[in-house]
């Protein structure tokens, strides 16, 4: 009889570390949270920040502000660009506010110090605003998602667009960090696949207050494409700059990631003929203009694709502990990946074993002012990429995740 107990013993401990949903069921601590650190006062402000904390908050209205019966608690922080402070912030939630799943992110070397704190606490990292495609290369994890873009996916269709329209050499002008670093390798191989030649570039720092020097030198490089692989103020600055010095005239400025919200910066008569791949754009379906004048209500402004992409990832994680009848990670992570995305933002959208949430890209080009017939009017969309070409396949990322 106690070898029979023994035995069965046994196998229901085998089977309790084989199954996450078997592992805890219901609600940690009676209550589900989610964490935003973006960035709210400085470089990276407009494209999340207090746009992507209001754009988790509508989820969590939509949703219901509860799940399985528990309150869902939204927690919010400005990492200001500096690593150190999300890392430290993380983990003062992790470990004292019990927080579930942070969210957004900003930049990438924000992400990677976050990723370390959330690996060693097991806890869930959806990033929705950094780029880099190394976030499901090299440094991926098991419970991280990267939801709605990376430099893969920007670089690849803007690249073969500019190039089938005649610009053959490159020169990159590179923000001086991971992200800068991640887009320009990424617009190298890209420009390179489609018969293109990048001939130099140079790296600024971020947040630059002056880009006549760089400017002036990726003109006189008389390269036929000057690419941008920085992002928001810096992008504005750099296109500013070149139609400054009419540099615009004879050469092709190409911003490797433009936001909705730099274009409105720039306005149409500056970004005009601009192209560029984005996972969103709010005129885009009957869908995506509901949500985004939603939106607009409580902003005051369009979303850009970060804001919208952190509604769509806030609303999969919820249903997704809906879904495993628990917020336990594991449980929660194995129902995010097996459940399609089906939403406004996403049709059929999937996440891979690397993390990499796979959906269609959008080709833009900047309209015209003639062309622009009311507010934010800003974007001709030229081609739908699907999911499977516009990212990166998954046996070239070197994720370690991933079974060769």
């Amino acid at each position: 009889m106690n070898l029979k107990k023994s035995y069965f013993a046994a196998i229901l401990s085998a089977i309790s570390l084989i199954s996450p949903l078997a592992h805890a069921q219901g609600v940690s601590d009676n209550v589900v949270k989610i964490g935003v650190i973006s960035d709210i006062s400085s470089a990276y402000s407009d494209i999340g920040g207090k746009g992507t904390i209001a754009a988790a908050n509508m989820a969590i209205q939509d949703f219901g502000g509860k799940v399985l019966g528990k309150p869902i608690e939204l927690l919010s922080v400005d990492h200001q660009n500096k690593a150190d402070i999300a890392a430290t912030k993380a983990r003062e939630w992790f470990d004292q506010d019990k927080v579930d799943m942070v969210i957004g992110l900003g930049n990438t070397a924000v992400h990677n110090s976050v990723t370390n704190v959330a690996k060693e606490k097991n806890k869930i990292v959806i990033n929705t605003e950094a780029a880099s495609s190394t976030i499901t290369g090299e440094n991926c994890a098991a419970n991280v998602v990267h939801y709605t873009y990376d430099t893969y996916a920007l670089a690849k269709s803007t690249a073969k667009a500019i190039i089938e329209a005649g610009g053959k050499s490159w020169y990159i002008v590179a923000v001086d960090y991971a992200f800068g670093q991640s887009l320009s390798a990424d617009v190298t191989a890209s420009v390179v696949q489609n018969g293109g030649k990048v001939i130099g570039g140079l790296k600024h720092p971020l947040n630059s207050p002056d880009f006549s020097s760089y400017m002036l030198t990726a003109q006189a490089s008389k390269a036929d494409v000057i690419a941008l692989a920085n992002a928001v103020n810096d992008t504005i600055n750099s296109i500013k700059t070149a139609r400054q010095f009419g540099i615009t005239d004879k050469q092709k400025v190409a911003a490797m990631l433009l936001f909705i919200s730099d274009v409105h910066a720039l306005g149409l008569e500056t970004a005009q003929g601009m192209f560029a791949t984005t996972a969103f754009y709010w005129d885009r379906t009957p869908e995506t203009r509901a949500w985004s004048q939603r939106y607009f209500q409580v902003m005051k402004k369009m979303p850009t694709m970060a804001q919208a992409g952190t509604y769509s990832a806030v609303m999969h994680y919820l249903q997704a502990v809906k879904a495993a009848g628990t917020d336990e990670t594991a449980a929660v992570m194995t129902m995010m990946k097996k459940t399609p995305i089906n939403d406004f933002f996403a049709k059929d959208g999937k996440i891979r074993e690397d993390g990499r949430m796979v959906h269609d890209m959008y080709l833009v080009q900047v309209k015209k002012p003639s062309e622009s017939k009311k507010p934010w009017d800003y974007y001709k969309v030229l081609a739908t990429i699907p999911g499977d070409q516009a990212f990166r396949p998954m046996s070239e990322g070197n994720c370690p995740l991933v079974k060769k």
